[in-house]
């Protein structure tokens, strides 16, 4: 299956069908009066999120999505059948925006979750409604709405705890297989990553979190080079970001810090928001390089880079060091969890006028 994480479609929904001004004529009822009905609703075109599928690779190549009309009134107070609404299956973490003024149509965020894009047109009304004691055989009625018609850009952002930076052949690809159940492409050359990844990692039983892996950034791509930026986007979610470095590269002009900086500026300049999320430098490779050296180059590497957050040290290839590198993870994650809970309750209770009790509060105090 072809990875899409990008595409742009249209959707038109149905008109509502025309009422009909009609009047009765039966044996024994020369006055029998109006009795033309209403038109039957468009169809109306909703988004599902369907964590089933994981691409947006069906709507590549079907663009237009059009729901059907609604009938029109018929006399003998028959109404017109309303037209069914179709429901378009998207990827959960798909963002729906309007093409014309970029305004956000929805953001599929859980499985199950249903959105509308474009409302059907309400049913013209027939000549019964405008029946009065002054109008007793009304020939108005009117036409069915048009249904809405809009450009849609859809835009695919994985759902992931963890994001995984670093440059072509740092060992992105080898880390997540180490730790989680994706099996991505490894090879011996840069670029084997071409599509993200996902992995989910198991800590114990009840524990885990999702771990993305992207392609691998260079110097550039925020202007196009190699595969871009067009994969950061699935960064956006994280609430955490692993740099991964490769402290011992095969050739021996690369300077592992030149590298490193570069994908910092390159993800200062595709996104702010991005770059201030909380980062985790990781230095790879370390069994390429001797027991003796290690030390030193961890420091050398550490002060030049001017890095001042947490540093873990890991082969991806042997797990050294991953296992203790998965549980500060998963324990970092489950308190910005907790935290965000204690907030979000907080904004809650302020908003509904309730306040904590202070138990030294005199007032509260039992008396005999």
């Amino acid at each position: 299956m072809k990875f899409i994480d990008e595409a742009r479609i249209e959707v038109v929904a149905g008109d509502g069908g025309n009422g009909v001004a009609s009047f009765c004529r039966e044996k024994f009822r020369p006055f029998g009066g109006p009795d033309g009905g209403d038109g039957g609703r468009g169809g109306s075109i909703h988004a599902i999120a369907d964590r089933n599928i994981n691409t947006l690779v069906d709507y590549r190549y079907a663009k237009l999505h059009r729901a059907k009309h609604g009938e029109n009134g018929r006399g003998a107070d028959c109404y017109g059948k309303g037209a069914d609404d179709i429901y378009l299956r998207m990827p959960v973490g798909t963002l729906v925006t309007d093409l014309n003024d970029g305004a956000i149509i929805a953001d599929l965020t859980e499985h199950g979750q249903i959105a509308l894009l474009a409302k059907g047109g309400e049913g013209g009304w027939g000549n019964i409604h405008f029946k009065s004691s002054t109008n007793r055989a009304p020939r108005q009625k009117t036409d069915g709405k048009e249904g809405e018609r809009r450009e849609l850009q859809l835009e695919l952002k994985v759902l992931a705890d963890v994001g995984l930076l670093g440059m072509p052949n740092a060992g992105k690809s080898t880390f997540i297989a180490a730790v989680s159940n994706a099996r991505p492409k490894i090879a011996d050359y840069p670029f084997t990553t071409l599509h993200p990844n996902l992995g989910v990692v198991r800590v114990s039983h009840e524990k885990s979190f999702v771990i993305a892996d992207i392609p691998g950034l260079i110097e550039g791509a925020a202007d196009g080079a190699g595969l871009g930026v067009q994969f950061l986007r699935h960064l956006q979610r994280t609430g955490l970001l692993l740099h991964i470095v490769d402290l011992a590269p095969f050739d021996t002009t690369v300077d592992p810090v030149k590298e490193a900086k570069a994908i910092v500026k390159e993800l200062k300049k595709y996104d702010q928001t991005l770059f201030e999320k909380p980062r985790w430098l990781v230095l790879n490779k370390l069994d390429m390089v001797s027991d003796d050296e290690r030390e030193q180059r961890v420091k050398d590497f550490v002060k030049r880079f001017g890095w001042k957050g947490p540093v873990f040290r890991i082969s991806a290839l042997t797990r050294e060091g991953c296992d203790a590198l998965v549980t500060d993870i998963y324990d970092y994650l489950a308190t910005q969890r907790e935290q965000e809970q204690r907030a979000q309750t907080g904004i809650a209770e302020e908003a509904l006028g309730i306040h904590s009790i202070d138990a030294d509060d005199p007032r509260f105090k039992l008396h005999d």
